[in-house]
């Protein structure tokens, strides 16, 4: 079943009935497929609340502020090269050394971990990111934690910039210009639920969801003077983004380096 209108898309993502997905399981320690298997995106249920507690434990030390002021000062001093950017930032909040190690890993992990499309080159990754999570967390559900944050964070910060530049021009605010990015082309386009009473598989268009005429006024026009709208991007119900404060000062901070370097020139 597709899903394209948004009062239904936030019926099925505030029904239980509705579950991820599922993911492999049984696969060697270390691995992508491993991984998809331990973490709260892929879960339901009473696992699911742990595993999101245990993510949102660091979330809760972090500061938005913080992160957006780092991330301006690493963009800045890489004079407007901001790739990997918000991956070091958020590394270095969680107890992560060695960013350089850190990103090549997280950048080759983060397409599977989304797709769940396994490669020797995933698990190396992911083997590589548990290994610097040693230093940084206590047990094995804390790292797992940790990683996950990470390659949660990389496309989605990384594609809501890429997207918000796309549509950037003089005088828009950057908060404006990333809160009408995350409504009107979204870095994850589509999201995935299924009913687990008849097995069938619910797609929910985000995109489609996010220009509900129903919703929206004018939804196809892209306005950042909208503010701060009901879109779907980071998710809602019963599983909303833990992260979405965090993401959003990310690439927050990345922006706010460019317009300056921009306005330098």
């Amino acid at each position: 079943m597709l899903v394209t209108r948004h009062s239904e898309a936030c019926s099925v993502l505030a029904d239980s009935r509705y579950v991820p997905p599922p993911v492999r399981q049984g696969a060697p320690v270390g691995t992508l497929a491993w991984l998809r298997a331990r973490v709260s995106r892929f879960s339901s249920g009473e696992e699911h609340a742990r595993r999101r507690a245990t993510l949102s434990a660091p979330l809760a030390r972090l500061g938005p502020a913080a992160l957006r002021e780092a991330a301006r000062a690493l963009t800045a001093a890489r004079r407007g090269e901001w790739r990997d950017v918000p991956t070091e930032v958020l590394g270095e909040a969680l107890g992560f050394a060695e960013p350089g190690r850190l990103a090549e890993a997280v950048r080759a992990a983060a397409p599977g971990y989304l797709s769940g499309e396994e490669s020797g080159a995933a698990d190396a990754a992911v083997a590589e990111l548990v290994k610097l999570a040693e230093r940084a967390a206590g047990p094995e559900d804390e790292r797992i934690a940790l990683v996950t944050l990470l390659l949660q964070a990389h496309a989605s910060v990384e594609g809501l910039i890429g997207n918000a530049l796309a549509h950037a021009a003089p005088g828009v605010a950057v908060d404006d210009l990333l809160h009408e990015t995350l409504r009107h082309d979204p870095p994850l386009k589509v999201t995935r639920r299924v009913d687990r009473e008849s097995g069938d598989e619910v797609v929910i268009d985000l995109v489609a969801a996010n220009r509900d005429p129903e919703v929206f006024a004018s939804p196809e026009r892209f306005d950042p003077a909208r503010g701060e709208a009901p879109h779907l991007t980071f998710g809602a119900g019963l599983r909303p983004c833990p992260a979405s404060r965090h993401a959003l000062a990310l690439a927050a901070g990345v922006l706010d380096a460019l317009v300056e370097i921009g306005a330098g020139r």
